[in-house]
């Protein structure tokens, strides 16, 4: 086919040469000329293109009006003339990879934006009762209270740790305040042989696939049970048995890895899918772009989800974007989306849940963007009252509270109580403060794992490195942790 069409565009060419080049003779103008029969305006930049090439360049694609006929019937037509004008009569569309597209005599560019905003999806209004005609995944009161009771787990969790490293008992935290409907009821709607790539504002979904309060401890206070062997800092969790992939604080940098497992599911036709979280901020790097484009090109069962809760650290989302949040980024690449209400349980448990079953059924990645706010400082490295209105944040951490909101819904139905609410409260504090106790009296692992699970024989110039950390310890005891064995 690809020979059959030179040969008719190369034909074609032969014939018209000797008449365009009589009419530039006659002075007529060019029927490459669309306008007036005026004379056309001169050209500012580089020289004309002679016509042979200009009439060479223009079979980079074949011009056909199309009316239902089929492709052998447009081969049957290779010696059939084509007018002037390079158009034939009809609908008129370009023949081009990817598909037909239709051509048009109005100059239409694209507006920068639709002329209303993407709509949320919702489920619980702020008093937590069900919105009228609101379509959601039903939830047994089983999972339901469980989603609650994690829910304020993660909560109760945050904030201990928190005021740890406050007290120097650990070195760095992070909290999920305000987002704890997204990290819960997204890792509801999964299933365990999903695999996670987390960004780091997600230990709700590990807390949820069962990792328990002396793990997370463990990991934050770098002691020998740790799985990173004290070598990555705190809020770093990882857990290969519940295929959820270590923190990595770089940026975005999950992104096109979650596309890779999921292609790898997919190959390997196994019933699940991989699913990614990032912030608003991610969506400014490249890795986003390219992972998103990735997706939709391979068809991975991918779910992308954004948690656009407004500000990149100190960077608000004006800054950052001008488009309509994240979710219509999607459509650029191909790729179905949805807005959600991020404070509300159901919407994301339902969404998360939909976009789930699409992604495996219909090998296809799915975007979310689920719309909430960090209540809580970045990190312990930040004081974001510098960038924001206190206002502004005691508004989110109270009318607009994701664990306030899902409890009225939950006690709405009977299925919970005050006196559950103060027993559950009192054991999580219980037992995360004997779980901070244990992992802080527990050793830490020796200055030799500095050095191992990277290589299967520790190379020459890594055991130099090890030798003259050794000499530098023993130089300047004072310098180092008394606690980490030599």
């Amino acid at each position: 086919m690809a020979a059959l069409w030179l040969a008719r565009a190369s034909s074609r060419a032969a014939r018209r040469l000797p008449r365009i080049l009589s009419s530039r003779h006659a002075g007529e103008p060019s029927p490459w000329f669309f306008g007036s029969a005026a004379a056309p305006p001169p050209v500012l930049g580089p020289p004309p293109v002679p016509a042979v090439e200009r009439i060479g360049r223009r079979g980079f694609c074949s011009v056909r009006g199309f009316a239902g006929e089929s492709s052998a019937a447009a081969a049957a037509a290779t010696d059939e003339e084509e007018p002037e004008n390079g158009f034939t009569g009809g609908d008129q569309a370009i023949d081009f990879p990817g598909g037909k597209v239709s051509l048009t005599a109005e100059m239409n560019f694209l507006p920068e934006s639709h002329g209303e905003r993407i709509s949320c999806y919702r489920v619980l209004d702020d008093d937590g009762r069900t919105i009228s005609g609101s379509r959601f995944q039903e939830v047994s009161k089983e999972v339901a209270l469980k989603m609650y009771r994690e829910m304020v787990t993660l909560q109760t969790m945050d904030n201990i740790f928190y005021e740890a490293q406050r007290q120097g008992r650990i070195s760095f935290y992070l909290t999920s305040n305000g987002e704890e409907a997204i990290n819960i009821a997204s890792a509801a709607a999964l299933s365990i042989d999903d695999i996670v790539l987390p960004q780091y504002r997600e230990p709700g979904v590990l807390l949820w696939r069962g990792f328990t309060l002396q793990e997370f401890a463990n990991q934050c206070f770098g002691n020998n049970m740790d799985y990173g062997k004290g070598r990555q800092m705190p809020i770093h969790y990882g857990s290969n048995r519940l295929n959820y992939f270590t923190v990595s604080s770089p940026i975005a940098t999950q992104l096109p890895h979650a596309v890779g497992a999921a292609y790898s599911l997919k190959m390997d036709k196994k019933d699940a899918c991989a699913i990614t979280y990032f912030g608003d901020g991610g969506t400014s790097e490249g890795d986003f772009h390219a992972a998103l484009n990735f997706a939709a090109v391979m068809e991975a069962p991918v779910v992308f989800f954004c948690r656009n809760n407004g500000w990149a650290i100190s960077t608000p989302i004006t800054d950052q974007f001008r488009s309509d949040g994240v979710v219509i980024r999607g459509q650029a690449y191909g790729i179905r989306g949805i807005r959600v209400d991020g404070n509300d349980a159901l919407a994301v448990y339902s969404a998360v849940h939909a976009a789930r079953e699409m992604a495996i059924a219909e090998g296809r990645p799915i975007l979310v963007e689920a719309l909430t706010y960090r209540v809580g400082h970045h990190s312990t490295s930040d004081d974001s009252t510098k960038y924001r209105p206190v206002d502004e944040i005691e508004h989110w951490r109270t009318a607009r509270d994701p664990i306030s909101r899902y409890r009225k819904w939950v006690q709405g139905n009977d299925w919970w109580s005050d006196a559950e609410e103060s027993e559950l409260r009192s054991r999580v504090r219980k037992e995360l403060l004997q779980a901070i106790q244990v992992a802080e009296r527990m050793p830490k692992p020796p200055v030799a794992e500095l050095f191992t699970d990277v290589y299967d024989q520790v190379p020459s110039n890594l055991r130099e490195q090890e030798r003259l950390l050794r000499e530098t310890i023993m130089k300047h005891p004072a310098d180092y942790p008394t606690d980490v064995p030599v």
